[in-house]
């Protein structure tokens, strides 16, 4: 298992070297650059924005300033922001990324939570009504766009209700001890329920799945037949089978997440990485958007990992040799 762990590990380098080239060349192939928007301000001379640009080295070709930003990163240094002047890439990213992993964590906190055991609720008693209910559910909470569902979730539960705040991650700045926890847990709900909206829907249908096709295997039959009762044959046989796919998924949730995030930060005005990345493609701030893409692709390649080893923890069949 340490030798496969090593294995893919190493095999990191290659594709996250893949992935910072695409984005690189596509974050620049977009027209403008940081200093377009300044342009219209008719008090700024031309030779002063380009000096800017020249110190800002835009002037440079597309490779050099890719080789600039890599031997950066490679040291640890992910540079400076151009838009938010004076501020450094790790300063603004350390500064969000506690909010969007506390909101990612819930979202897939409410996911697991809500969607294992009514899929497997619904598995077990098939076209029951809350076999319907869930079914109509997941379609849709596929079906409906993540910003359109957060609207909705404001308007009833915050502008209607009054059940819970619209914006932001405190709503007294001062609070300390439990009762900053429930206010921002209270600050949670909404975008976390958002958020975990599709994921929980797509979840639903495959835990159901899932048993429905184990649950008629050989060995489930062979297990009744030995006189193994429900809960030994649902928990000990079906169950941790069927989330061998479970897991996979589970392996490339977080990372959706935290780019999902991106639209339901946005809505409620949820300062994280999500409203940072916003911004910053909005202003062409590239080192914060090459930043924040590289977090999100070490994010699903530790995500992937992790699934891997999870295998051999549910199944001891799955060995790495």
């Amino acid at each position: 298992m340490y030798k496969y762990i090593i294995r893919r590990v190493l095999q990191f380098i290659p594709m996250l070297f893949i992935v910072t080239v695409v984005i690189f060349a596509l974050a620049y192939a977009a027209p403008g650059d940081p200093l377009s928007g300044e342009i219209l301000d008719p008090n700024i001379p031309a030779e002063v924005l380009e000096e800017r640009r020249e110190a800002l080295g835009l002037n440079d070709p597309v490779p050099v300033q890719y080789w600039n930003w890599l031997s950066s990163v490679a040291v640890g240094d992910f540079g400076q922001s151009m838009h938010y002047t004076g501020r450094s890439v790790s300063e603004l990213i350390s500064s969000r990324i506690m909010n969007t992993l506390y909101l990612s964590l819930f979202a897939l906190f409410i996911t697991i939570v809500v969607a294992i055991p009514i899929g497997i609720y619904s598995a077990r008693k098939p076209y029951s009504l809350l076999d319907y209910s869930a079914t109509t559910f997941a379609f849709l909470g596929l079906a409906t766009p993540n910003f359109f569902a957060a609207l909705i979730g404001i308007y009833v539960f915050s502008f209607q209700l009054g059940w819970f705040p619209s914006q932001g991650t405190v709503s007294t700045i001062g609070l300390t001890g439990f009762e900053l926890f429930f206010d921002k847990l209270r600050h949670l709900v909404l975008p976390g329920f958002t958020l975990g909206l599709a994921s929980t829907a797509i979840y639903m249908r495959y835990m159901r799945t899932e048993m429905m096709e184990v649950m008629g295997s050989d060995f489930i039959r062979t297990a009744k037949a030995k006189g193994l009762g429900p809960r030994p044959v649902l928990y000990k046989h079906t169950l941790r089978n069927a989330l061998i796919p479970i897991i996979t998924l589970l392996g490339f949730e977080f990372g959706t997440l935290l780019s999902g995030a991106v639209i339901t930060e946005a809505v409620f005005n949820y300062p994280g990485l999500g409203t940072l990345f916003l911004n910053s493609i909005m202003n062409r701030d590239y080192p914060v958007i090459m930043a924040i893409n590289l977090l999100l692709a070490v994010t699903i390649l530790i995500g992937n990992l992790l699934a891997d080893i999870f295998y051999a923890v549910v199944d001891p069949r799955i060995r790495y040799d």
